[in-house]
């Protein structure tokens, strides 16, 4: 039952994985933009009008714009492969913008009660160890890169 269970949770677990090492990749240039807005008094109040809302508010709240924004990165890539390359990258980024500004918003605000949900829970779980391995893998490579730049440009000691 447990190896078909996994058969089964393969295709969302992949999903989250790509997903992931999509977001952890622009993580350092749209972190500063975050800090910067959630220093805003009204992001400030807006999240904590969030956390005070109902778990099924909430996450109606979260999957509205995850629901939008999501799709459009699939059709942004497909303009993008199509030739429409200015087109394709405004949608791309502006989608990006919408996860990272909005739905990640959303989620630090009432991610204690999204969690009450067992199947959300699941799906947290994946994303966490998914972040895991980027971050072990990309500590990996940074400290293979220094020893690399090492042997090439540094003296012997």
């Amino acid at each position: 039952m447990r190896s078909v269970l996994k058969v089964v949770t393969y295709p969302i677990r992949t999903v989250i994985f790509v997903g992931t090492l999509i977001e952890l990749s622009l993580r350092p240039a749209y972190r500063p933009i975050v800090r910067a807005m959630m220093e805003l008094q009204m992001f400030a109040a807006m999240e904590r009008w969030i956390g005070s809302l109902p778990r099924l508010a909430i996450l109606i709240l979260f999957a509205v714009p995850f629901a939008i924004a999501e799709p459009m990165k699939v059709a942004a890539v497909v303009m993008i492969a199509e030739g429409r390359l200015a087109l394709g990258t405004t949608i791309l980024i502006l989608s990006y913008l919408v996860t990272f500004l909005i739905v990640e918003r959303i989620y630090h605000a009432g991610h204690n009660k999204l969690l009450t949900y067992r199947w959300f829970a699941w799906a947290m779980k994946y994303v966490r160890i998914a972040r895991a391995y980027f971050d072990f893998a990309a500590a990996t490579a940074v400290r293979a890169a220094r020893s690399v730049w090492a042997w090439f440009f540094e003296p012997p000691a």
